[in-house]
This record gives C-alpha cells, sequence and structure tokens, in this order.
C-alpha cells in the first residue's frame, strides 16, 4: 500500500513553485534533508527530467511522477507535493507536450519493487476525483487519509 509508505515530514501541500526545477529544489531537497537521498539527488532529478519527462495529463489536474537513478537515494521514501498554482511539465513519452501540474509524487526508489509501487501510484492517480481531492489539499494528514481511503476501494 503507497499509504503506508508516506511520511508526513515528506508532504508539502501547497506550496509556491515557479516551475519543475523549483518543485526538485523543494520536495527533492527534503529527501535529501531527511537523509532519503545524496546530495546529487536534485539534479539528478533535473537532468533525468529533461531526458524523460514525468508529466501525466490526468485531465483537469495534471501530476507528475519525477524521479532518477538509484545511484542518488539511500532509503526508500515518497515526497508528495501539491502547487498553488499549475506547474508546466513535458508530457510523459513526448518531447514538447506540456502537461499543467498540481499534484507531484516525487520518488526515491531502488531496483526492488520499483515498478510495482509506480503502478499501485499510477492506479490511485487513475481517478480524477482523487486527482482533485488532492490537489485542493491543506495538510500533510488529509492526503494520507485521500490515499489511504482510495487504496481501500482498489
Amino acid at each position: 500500500m503507497v499509504w503506508e509508505r508516506l511520511s508526513k515530514e515528506l508532504i508539502l501541500p501547497q506550496i509556491e513553485a515557479r516551475d519543475s526545477a523549483d518543485i526538485f529544489e523543494q520536495a527533492g531537497g527534503k529527501l535529501v534533508s531527511l537523509g532519503y537521498c545524496k546530495d546529487s539527488y536534485v539534479e539528478a532529478l533535473k537532468i533525468r527530467e529533461k531526458d524523460f519527462p514525468t508529466g501525466v495529463d490526468m485531465g483537469e489536474v495534471g501530476v507528475a511522477i519525477p524521479h532518477t537513478n538509484v545511484s542518488h537515494v539511500l532509503k526508500k521514501g515518497i515526497a508528495i507535493a501539491t502547487t498553488k498554482k499549475p506547474v508546466t511539465f513535458v508530457q510523459m513519452g513526448t518531447d514538447d507536450e506540456t502537461v499543467e501540474v498540481r499534484v507531484i509524487f516525487m520518488l526515491a526508489v531502488d531496483e526492488k519493487g520499483h515498478l510495482e509501487l509506480l503502478q499501485a501510484i499510477l492506479g490511485i492517480l487513475q481517478d480524477p476525483h482523487v486527482v482533485e481531492k488532492l490537489s485542493n489539499a491543506q495538510n500533510p494528514e488529509e492526503i494520507i487519509n485521500i490515499i489511504k481511503e482510495k487504496e481501500k476501494s482498489l
């Protein structure tokens, strides 16, 4: 279950962000400062995003699921950020199509279980009502509860 892996200290609701790099600094910086990732993590996110965009058009509210090579990760974790205003990301699988993102699941993962975690997160985000609720959540507990409730119904 995704919600069981969440830590309140890694959930950043309603942040002010200019662009994806700003989100990487804030959420990725939190993963670094709390010992989940090496100092190289944030820069690695920025580099990987250029080659492998992570924006996903989910309808009304776009999401992004940035992550990087396991060599930058010390231990598994998931940072979740929501933004006050949409931030432009390039659509996954394209070079130039953009999506306006308000919900970000930033992953610190190792080789084991990476695809399963990604599938579980996408399963949660397939529900536009859940994405909308996440984008409007005001605190970490609310975000965890939205995910927990959705996972109970899967």
